[in-house]
C-alpha cells in the first residue's frame, strides 16, 4: 500500500494596513468593541487622528478603523485586566520620603474623554456640532437635560441622558454631587462624577475594577474640578503618584487638552459590521 505524503501550505493574510487587535467587552446589555492596546503616548488630538486611520484585522487583513471614545467607553476598555494593561502606563515618577522626585519616566495619563466644565458642574461627552466640534454653549447643553430626570446624589444631583442620534453617554453632575480632593473608594464610586463619567444612575461598577485597594492603597484624589466663569472644554485624565509600589493613589484630573497620554479607540461600526469582526 502506497502511503501518500501530506501536503502543507501556509496561508497568510497580506494586510494593507497596520494590524490592530480587538477586544469585545460585554457588560449587562452593552457590547463594546475597542482596540486591545492604547494609542499614544501623544496629545489627545494626535491620538484621535491616529485612531481614525486605517488598520487591519489580524485574522483576515480586513480594513477597520476606530472612533473617539466616550468617558464611559474608555473606563470599560481600561477595566479589563487593568493592572497588567494600563496601570503601569499611568504611574508617575515616585515622590521620595524627603520630598524629592525620583525621575524614572515622564508622567503619562489615560485620556478618558471630553467634558465641559461650567460654573455649576460638568457635562460629560458633549455632542458635536455640524462641523464636528464639541458643543460648549451652556444653554444648548442644558437643553438636553430635559430628556432625563434628575437623580439626587449626595447634596446635589446628576442627569444620565439616554443615547440618541446626537448624544452618546451624555450626562451632567453638579459640584455638590461629588467630593473633590482625597477620598476613599466608596465615596468616589458612589459620587456623581464617577456615575456620570461611567454613564450610570447607580454607583459606578466598571470604575471599581480600576479604583481598588489592590491597585491604589491610598485611594482617590479628584483634582481640578472647580467652578469656572465660562464653559471650558477639557479632558478627564487618570494618573497615579505615590511613595512606593504599595502607596499609590489614583488621580482623576479635569485638565486642559495639552497633556500627553494614551487613549483607546472604539471600533467604527459604520465602517464594518460587528458580525464580521469577531
Amino acid at each position: 500500500m502506497k502511503i501518500m505524503e501530506a501536503g502543507y501550505e501556509l496561508i497568510e493574510t497580506n494586510p494593507k494596513a497596520p494590524i490592530k487587535n480587538l477586544i469585545r467587552i460585554l457588560r449587562g446589555d452593552k457590547e463594546l468593541i475597542t482596540s486591545l492596546d492604547v494609542f499614544g503616548p501623544d496629545y489627545f488630538r494626535n491620538n484621535i487622528a491616529k485612531i481614525q486611520e486605517s488598520y487591519s484585522r489580524p485574522q483576515t487583513g480586513e480594513i477597520i478603523n476606530f472612533r473617539e471614545p466616550t468617558t464611559a467607553e474608555s473606563i470599560l476598555a481600561a477595566s479589563y485586566d487593568f493592572e497588567n494593561r494600563v496601570k503601569r502606563m499611568i504611574s508617575n515618577p515616585r515622590w521620595l520620603q524627603d520630598g524629592r522626585m525620583e525621575i524614572t519616566s515622564y508622567p503619562k495619563f489615560l485620556q478618558l474623554g471630553r467634558i465641559v466644565k461650567t460654573s455649576e458642574g460638568v457635562f460629560a461627552n458633549p455632542p458635536k456640532d455640524e462641523n464636528g466640534n464639541p458643543v460648549t454653549n451652556e444653554d444648548e447643553l442644558k437643553s438636553y437635560l430635559n430628556r432625563a430626570k434628575p437623580i439626587k446624589v449626595d447634596k446635589g444631583r446628576i442627569y444620565i441622558v439616554s443615547d440618541s442620534e446626537q448624544l452618546r453617554d451624555f450626562g451632567f453632575a453638579d459640584y455638590d454631587s461629588f467630593e473633590r480632593g482625597p477620598q476613599d473608594y466608596d465615596t468616589f464610586l458612589q459620587g456623581g462624577l464617577a456615575r456620570v463619567l461611567e454613564h450610570t444612575e447607580k454607583p459606578a461598577e466598571a470604575f471599581s475594577q480600576i479604583v481598588s485597594k489592590e491597585n491604589y492603597p491610598m485611594g482617590v484624589k479628584v483634582c481640578d474640578f472647580d467652578s469656572v466663569e465660562r464653559p471650558a472644554l477639557i479632558l478627564v485624565l487618570l494618573d497615579a503618584v505615590g511613595y512606593s509600589d504599595d502607596d499609590f493613589r489614583l488621580n482623576v484630573n479635569g485638565e486642559d487638552l495639552r497633556n500627553v497620554g494614551y487613549a483607546f479607540g472604539v471600533l467604527n461600526k459604520s465602517a464594518t459590521g460587528t458580525s464580521q469582526i469577531l
